[in-house]
């Protein structure tokens, strides 16, 4: 795997990707449409290599996609794209499903496509990043593995959900060599603002509230940013086409709880005037459909392929804690600009 093409790798886990791939001396074609969530200054410290290539497109334009195929020969596809953001998804689900199934089928097209005029020993695969939202709740136990029946509750994960099928579709049907990987929630350094965890820190910092949906007793398995690029590049080098991989930190905890940890962290490095950054936690409605647990079984990923994550919740999040302190150069035009602050961003 020499050439990679990164679609969404402006985004917060696909830049976070393309930065490893570039250090690991791979050349790396970022498409990217640049919606909201999109942000070339996540990618400063790569934007100057030989190694790295930026280009603003559609994944929905098939003719642009096509050309970038034929012209960069990539050996390898990572497709991150997608509009990502539950709450996003319901209050406006057609641009969910235009990015994230119409788009995929038309990089599955032009993947399949390219793959056929290459030579039979070529290596090629097309490796889609999906999300553990696919499997639905869970209950108080239990754990999503790679067999669990897919049970979607949102458009979001809905579309998440088709994109996968239509990848292994295209896999079983038409011999595209693609895998699949579920991952857990993530976190860390670039996250867009109006996510759980960048959304507290920075309300926090701003003395405004802390908004937690219901009682904030959801569980999710929180993964540190660089676990989970490291897992992705792990399974596009040793995955086997036609399987599918879950990605887990095996970091469950409540919202509220995360939400506390960050207030505690805050309360420890930059003390408020007067109180505790807790006092400003406040309980709203919850949003539809909201699953109450997700938890991820990453033992496939572990002993078949030898991941680890290298960060547990509490050295990942006071890192991103610490990041985001250290880096109002990048959150802070899109706190004051484009993002108005309105997502609730709960998990």
């Amino acid at each position: 795997m020499k050439k990679v093409l990164v679609t969404g790798g402006a985004g917060f886990i696909g830049s976070a990707v393309c930065r490893f791939l570039v250090n690991e001396k791979k050349h790396v074609l970022n498409v990217d449409k640049l919606t909201y969530a999109g942000h070339t200054e996540s990618l400063k410290e790569i934007c100057g290599s030989p190694l790295y290539r930026f280009v603003q497109a559609d994944i929905c334009d098939r003719q642009k996609i096509s050309a970038l195929f034929c012209e960069f020969r990539p050996d390898a596809v990572m497709h991150l794209a997608a509009e990502s953001h539950v709450d996003r998804s319901i209050d406006g689900p057609s641009a969910c499903i235009e990015t994230n199934m119409v788009g995929t089928y038309t990089m599955l097209a032009c993947a399949l496509e390219y793959w056929k005029t290459l030579p039979v020993t070529a290596d090629f695969l097309f490796h889609y990043i999906s999300t553990d939202e696919v499997y639905g709740s869970l209950g108080s136990t239990g754990f999503f593995t790679e067999t669990t029946p897919y049970d979607p509750r949102s458009p979001y994960s809905a579309s998440k959900a088709s994109s996968d099928h239509l990848v292994m579709a295209w896999h079983h049907t038409y011999g595209l060599p693609a895998i699949i990987t579920h991952g857990s929630n993530t976190y860390g350094p670039y996250h867009f603002p109006e996510k759980l965890i960048p959304l507290v820190i920075l309300n926090a910092l701003d003395g405004q509230p802390l908004p937690i949906y219901g009682q904030g007793d959801n569980i999710r398995d929180w993964l540190y940013v660089d676990d989970h690029a490291r897992a992705l590049l792990l399974a596009v080098k040793k995955g086997v086409p036609g399987e599918i991989y879950n990605v887990g930190g095996r970091n469950e905890r409540t919202n509220l709880e995360v939400v506390q940890t960050i207030c505690r962290i805050l309360d420890e490095i930059k003390p408020r005037k007067t109180g505790s950054y807790q006092d400003l936690i406040t309980f709203v409605a919850d949003r539809p459909g909201h699953d109450h647990r997700y938890a991820i079984d990453a033992t496939k990923l572990e002993t078949q392929l030898g991941w680890k994550a290298l960060e547990n919740f509490d050295t990942g999040i006071r890192k991103t804690v610490q990041w985001y302190l250290d880096n109002e150069w990048w959150w802070g035009p899109i706190r004051s600009g484009r993002y108005a602050g309105e997502r609730l961003g709960n998990a």
